[in-house]
C-alpha cells in the first residue's frame, strides 16, 4: 500500500502540464454550462435566491444585546444615535389584543381607538426592542446603518420594593415568536430589566422618606430588637452566650497591655462567626452564619448591656447586607457612625435604583437627542413606549399627544408615507403595506439583491450595514419579525421613500436637520391611530381625522358611521345573526330604520339607526317591554331579540366608559357586569330631566317615562298600520291557542 501512495504521489505532478490543464478547463466550461442550464429550466425565485446568496457573501448577524453586553453597547450607541440622521424602531410584543371585543372596528370612535390601544400597552410586555441609527455618508453617497436588537424582560431588580411585574400572554402572538426562532429562553434569563421615569421617581421618593427619618433606631429596628422577648430557654442561654463573647471581645479592646495580635486572637472564633474588622477606623466584629432569629438577639443584647457598642447594618460585597458591632468612644462618636451608616445605605440604594433603570437608558436617549424617529405603523410601538420607560398612559388622547410632543417631537410612520403616495401605492398593489412586503418591493435592491428600482426609474439608495467591527454593502441577516432587523427595512423604507420623494440627503447633512425638509412635512407626525377605521392622528395638534388617502372601500366605510346613531345591545340571545336583529328593529321601527347591524363578538352588537332620535325611542321601548309582562310585549317583534334581564342597552357614550376600564373579560357582556353596568338600559333620561337649573326627582322622572312608554304602547310603535293589524292577529292567535 505505501508503495502505491509513492507511486500516486510521483504521478500527479505529471499531470500540472499544459494539455491537462485545456482538459481540465474545458471540464469546467461544461459543467458551468450545464449548471446555467439546470438554472434555466428553474423558478425565478430560485435564481433570485441564488443570486442574493451569492452576492452576500459577507452576510454577519445582527447585534443582539442582552445583559452581559448592555453597558458595552449602550456606550457605543450614544454616539451612534449622536451622528445618526434618524433613527427607526421596531418593538415585539407577547400580545395585542386581551379580549376579541378589544380589538379595532370600524365603529370605534377616536378616542375609543386610543383606550383599546392604551389597553393594550398597559396589559403586555416589550420582550424585543429595534434600534438602528441610520447615519449618510456624502463620500459614499450611501446610508450607513447599525441594527440593535435588544432583548428585555420586565425583572424585579430592587430588592424589598414589593415591585410585581406582570403582564399577559396572547397564544397567538407567542406562536408567531416561535415560528420566526424568537429565543424565548435568552429573552428570560439575559434581558434587560428597566424602571419607567415614574417608577424610578416612586422608588427614590420612597428611600428619601426611610432615610430622613432623624431617629437611627427607628430606621435600623433597634428599638424593636432591644424590647426582644427572650421567651425560649434556647433564646436566653444564647443571649447569655454572646453576651459573654462580647464582653470578653470589649474587655480585651480597651485592655492597655493587650496587643492588637491578642485582641483578634480573643475575638476570632474557631467556627469563623466572629471577625475583628474595622469600619471607618473604628474596631469591629463582623457577624456571619447567624440565623434572623439569633441577629435579633445579638442586636437586643448589643443595645441593651453596650452603650459604647453600636448595632449596624451595612451593605456586603453580596446582595445581602452585612451585619456589624462597632466601638464608638462617646455619643457624639456614636451619632457620627450611624450617620455614616446611614448615608452610605441611602447611597447604596440609589445606586440600585439607577442600576435598575436597565434598558430606559435607550429611550431616554432616543428622546434626549430629539432625533426623527421613523416606525411603521408605530402607534401601539410608540405607545409602549411610554407606558413601559415614561409612566401610565394618559386617559385621554389628547392628554397624551401633549405629552408625546415633549418626549419625542419628530415621529414620521412609514405606513402613512407609502399610503399617501400614488407610486408607492401602485407598488404595493394599493392594498397591503405590510412591513415586509414593502420592503422586497420598495427596497428591492436589499431585501433580494435585485440592482433595479421600480420607482419611477429613480437610483436605488444604497445602505451599509455596520456591527461592531463588520461592514457590509449588501447585508441581509434573513431574521424577518426580529425587532432590530424589523427596525432596519423600516429605515430602509424611509430612506428609499425619501429618495423618492427628490430629497438630497447631502444638503440635509450639511444643514445638521432632515425634519425640516418641506417636502416631508406632510407626513412627520402623522399616526394611523387605527388602521381598520383610517383613523388618523396629528400628534402636533391632537387632531383626528379620516385618512383621505385610504382605500376607497374603507374611507366610504367611514363615512356612513354617525356615532349618535349608534346604540350598544348586549346579553342577547346566543347564536342570533345580524340580519335576524335587522329584521326583528324594522317590524318594530320600519323597514329603513336600520342602516347597519355590526356584531362586537358573539354576546353583544352595534345597531346604527337611521335617525338619531330613533335612538332613544328604542331605549324607552325596550325598556317598557322589559319591565311588562303581558301578552302584548310577549309577542313584540322585539322580544324576539331580547333575552329578558339579560339584555341591556345603552348609548354610544357607555361603550366608551367600558372600553376605558382597566378589566378585561373575553365577553362584552361579562365585562359591562364586571364593569358595573348592571342597570338593564343607559340612555340620556338624566339630561332630559334637566331644564336650566330644575332637576326632576326620581319618582317624577319615572312618571315621565312611564307616559311616554304607554305612549309607545298605544302607537304602531312606529310601524305602519298594516304591521299592527298584523300584531293583533298573532295575539288573537295566541290566545285562542291557550
Amino acid at each position: 500500500i505505501f508503495s502505491k501512495r509513492k507511486k500516486l504521489g510521483t504521478f500527479i505532478p505529471k499531470l500540472r502540464t499544459r494539455r491537462t490543464k485545456q482538459r481540465m478547463k474545458k471540464l469546467c466550461m461544461w459543467k458551468s454550462l450545464s449548471t446555467t442550464r439546470q438554472l434555466s429550466h428553474a423558478p425565478t425565485t430560485v435564481l433570485t435566491t441564488r443570486r442574493r446568496t451569492l452576492s452576500s457573501s459577507s452576510s454577519f448577524d445582527i447585534k443582539n444585546v442582552t445583559k452581559s453586553n448592555f453597558e458595552s453597547a449602550l456606550k457605543d450607541l450614544r454616539g451612534l444615535l449622536r451622528d445618526a440622521d434618524f433613527v427607526a424602531v421596531d418593538l415585539e410584543m407577547t400580545g395585542v389584543t386581551s379580549a376579541p371585543w378589544r380589538e379595532s372596528f370600524d365603529y370605534d370612535r377616536y378616542d375609543i381607538s386610543y383606550l383599546k390601544v392604551k389597553d393594550s400597552a398597559e396589559k403586555f410586555a416589550v420582550v424585543q426592542f429595534g434600534v438602528c441609527p441610520f447615519r449618510w455618508d456624502s463620500h459614499k453617497q450611501s446610508f450607513i446603518a447599525h441594527p440593535h436588537n435588544f432583548y428585555i424582560f420586565p425583572r424585579q431588580e430592587i430588592p424589598g420594593s414589593n415591585q410585581s411585574r406582570e403582564f399577559l400572554c396572547q397564544t397567538t402572538s407567542l406562536d408567531f415568536l416561535a415560528k420566526y426562532q424568537f429565543d424565548f429562553n435568552l429573552c428570560v434569563r439575559e434581558g434587560i430589566s428597566y424602571l419607567s421615569r415614574s417608577q424610578e421617581k416612586e422608588a427614590l421618593e420612597r428611600i428619601s422618606s426611610i432615610y430622613m427619618d432623624e431617629s437611627s433606631d427607628s430606621v435600623f429596628g433597634l428599638s424593636e430588637d432591644a424590647d426582644f422577648p427572650l421567651v425560649r430557654m434556647a433564646d436566653v442561654l444564647f443571649a447569655e452566650r454572646m453576651k459573654n463573647t462580647i464582653r470578653e471581645w470589649r474587655d480585651s479592646l480597651l485592655s492597655k497591655g493587650s496587643s492588637s495580635s491578642e485582641i483578634k486572637q480573643i475575638s476570632t472564633d474557631p467556627s469563623q462567626r466572629f471577625q475583628m474588622v474595622f469600619f471607618k477606623t473604628r474596631p469591629g466584629l463582623a457577624l456571619s452564619d447567624f440565623t434572623s432569629r439569633q441577629l435579633r438577639v445579638i442586636k437586643a443584647v448589643t443595645k441593651k448591656h453596650f452603650k459604647d457598642l453600636a448595632y449596624i447594618r451595612v451593605a456586603g460585597e453580596a446582595t445581602s447586607p452585612q451585619q456589624l458591632i462597632v466601638y464608638t468612644d462617646s455619643n457624639d462618636d456614636r451619632n457620627l457612625l450611624m450617620k455614616e451608616v446611614k448615608d452610605g445605605l441611602r447611597k447604596d440604594a440609589e445606586m440600585k435604583v439607577e442600576s435598575a433603570v436597565g434598558f430606559r437608558h435607550v429611550i431616554d436617549l432616543l428622546s434626549s437627542k430629539r432625533k426623527l424617529i421613523v416606525g411603521h405603523n408605530c402607534f401601539l410601538d410608540v405607545a409602549h413606549m411610554y407606558s413601559k420607560f415614561i409612566g401610565p398612559l394618559p386617559s385621554t388622547a389628547e392628554d397624551y399627544v401633549s405629552s408625546l410632543q415633549k418626549l419625542f417631537p419628530t415621529i414620521v410612520d412609514t405606513k402613512i408615507l407609502l399610503n399617501a403616495n400614488g407610486v408607492f401605492r401602485q407598488t404595493l398593489n394599493k392594498s397591503n403595506t405590510s412591513l415586509s412586503r414593502a420592503f422586497v418591493s420598495i427596497c428591492p435592491h436589499i431585501a433580494l439583491g435585485i440592482k433595479t428600482s421600480s420607482l419611477a426609474d429613480r437610483p436605488c439608495v444604497e445602505v451599509e450595514v455596520q456591527v461592531d467591527e463588520k461592514r457590509s454593502s449588501n447585508w441581509n441577516s434573513g431574521a424577518k419579525h426580529e425587532a432590530g432587523y424589523d427596525a432596519f427595512m423600516t429605515g430602509c423604507i424611509f430612506a428609499q421613500a425619501c429618495n423618492h420623494l427628490g430629497i438630497d440627503f447631502t444638503l440635509h447633512v450639511l444643514g445638521g436637520d432632515l425634519v425640516k425638509e418641506t417636502k416631508l412635512q406632510n407626513y412627520i407626525n402623522r399616526l394611523y391611530l387605527s388602521w381598520v377605521s383610517g383613523n388618523v392622528i396629528d400628534l402636533s395638534s391632537g387632531k383626528c381625522t379620516p385618512d383621505s388617502s385610504a382605500s376607497s372601500n374603507l374611507k366610504s366605510r367611514y363615512q356612513d358611521i354617525s356615532f349618535p346613531s349608534i346604540i350598544l345591545l348586549w346579553g342577547l340571545p346566543s347564536k342570533l345573526k345580524a340580519k335576524e336583529i335587522r329584521a326583528c328593529i324594522a317590524q318594530a321601527f320600519g323597514p329603513n330604520s336600520v342602516s347597519s347591524v355590526y356584531h362586537l363578538d358573539e354576546s353583544a352588537v352595534f345597531i346604527q339607526f337611521s335617525k338619531p332620535e330613533l335612538v332613544s325611542k328604542f331605549l324607552e321601548l325596550k325598556e317598557t317591554l322589559s319591565r311588562n309582562s303581558d301578552p302584548i310585549s310577549v309577542l313584540h317583534p322585539l322580544s324576539n331579540i331580547l333575552n329578558g334581564e339579560n339584555t341591556h342597552a345603552a348609548t354610544y357614550d357607555v361603550y366608551q366608559q367600558i372600553c376605558s376600564s382597566s378589566i378585561s373579560k373575553k365577553l362584552f357582556a361579562d365585562q359591562a357586569e364586571a364593569v358595573g353596568i348592571k342597570h338593564k338600559t343607559v340612555s340620556s333620561r338624566a339630561e332630559r330631566g334637566k331644564k336650566g337649573n330644575q332637576v326632576f326627582d326620581e319618582e317624577t322622572d319615572v312618571r315621565m317615562f312611564d307616559e311616554k312608554a304607554d305612549d309607545l304602547m298605544s302607537s304602531p310603535y312606529g310601524c305602519s298600520e298594516t304591521d299592527r293589524s298584523a300584531e293583533s292577529f298573532y295575539l288573537d292567535e295566541a290566545l285562542a291557542s291557550k
